[in-house]
């Protein structure tokens, strides 16, 4: 039996709200409303295979970072499973996840290599740290060798091991906190915009460093972005995400080439062109509230520019509209139908 015929990692039905409390306008004494909730993340379904590298991207405020924090279990779900390894790490609590034997395998590159990095900590030392805490690495030549090691994996130069991050370049905290990411070869690699922060001259070197340790490692990555550039030339699939919803997901070409959701073109329509005379135009309308949005009505129904009656009274669920592509839209479950 093949030993990875099991995925990495399955999110399943992952639900996260936060509770909205609305104050009332009488004069004292006031009350407190009933909550109302956010829905930063509903009922999203995935799978990441060993080895894979898979896209997340969507506009602001979409969910894409909270639901990239619930998988590294930063953050507790409301509901639903995340199975990693066969095991449910979402019944975990997060605190209690920090000490887990898996959260070695499970690691994060965040967006802001600056406040990501302890100020009062040298480069050796964060690079050390999970060594030390997770690894059981306590003697402390085997652990200067290993972040020796990390250092040269990254292009970090040994000379600033010693540096703390205000002595360094975005550029070179950026393999700082690569490097402590990967010091326990992690089976999956969390990338919230790990590159937003840098210059656009960095953010390629970046980028093609990920790209090299993914394949020397066997790591699979998720890929936490709104620069559809990067995630094309990154990922073997992409994920769409529109206000806590999942809305389209396939294989990279797939996405790119022929989108099946309309808010898909849009994001792909925005892409930097040198040879459109003009810009994108602009979505209509104006986004729903994330708040207690309608549940039988499409989320994006306010903004697209072919909804119908239909779109306003069901919600369109993930169907199959190619091989290994599914969309959430009437349209494309009619055109495919």
């Amino acid at each position: 039996m093949n030993a990875h015929a099991q995925p990495l990692l399955a999110v399943d039905h992952l639900v996260k709200k936060y509770a909205v409390s609305v104050q009332s306008a009488l004069p004292w004494p006031k009350k407190a409303a009933p909550s109302s909730f956010l829905h930063a993340v509903d009922d999203v379904s995935l799978a990441i295979a060993h080895g894979e590298s898979v896209g997340l991207v969507g506009e602001s405020g979409c969910g894409k970072s909270t639901l990239a924090r619930l998988i590294a279990r930063l953050i507790d779900p409301t509901s639903g499973a995340v199975v990693f390894c066969g095991q449910d790490i979402g019944a975990t609590p997060a605190m209690a996840f920090a000490r887990d034997p898996l959260r070695g395998s499970v690691q994060v590159v965040f967006q802001d290599p600056t406040d990501s990095l302890n100020p009062r900590y040298s480069a050796a030392d964060t690079i050390g740290e999970p060594l030390l805490l997770l690894g059981n690495m306590g003697d402390a030549a085997a652990r200067a060798e290993r972040i020796a090691e990390l250092a040269d994996w990254v292009g970090l130069a040994r000379e600033l091991l010693t540096r703390f991050p205000h002595q360094l370049s975005g550029g070179q905290k950026a393999r700082v906190g690569i490097a402590r990411a990967i010091a326990l070869s992690p089976k999956l690699l969390i990338l919230d915009e790990p590159t937003a922060a840098l210059d656009v001259s960095v953010q390629a070197l970046i980028l093609n460093l990920l790209a090299d340790l993914r394949d020397k490692l066997g790591m699979s990555y998720l890929f936490v972005s709104h620069d559809l550039h990067v995630v094309r030339l990154l990922c073997h699939r992409v994920i769409v995400m529109y206000l806590g919803k999942m809305i389209e997901s396939g294989p990279s070409d797939a996405i790119f080439r022929a989108p099946k959701h309309p808010y898909t073109e849009a994001l792909i329509a925005a892409i930097p062109d040198i040879d459109k005379a003009r810009g994108a135009p602009g979505l209509p309308g104006e986004p729903q509230s994330p708040i207690d949005p309608p549940p039988t009505q499409c989320r994006f129904a306010s903004r697209c520019s072919r909804v119908h009656d239909r779109c306003r009274t069901e919600y369109p669920t993930l169907r199959s509209v190619g091989v290994a592509h599914e969309a959430a839209c009437h349209l494309a479950e009619e055109a495919s139908g």
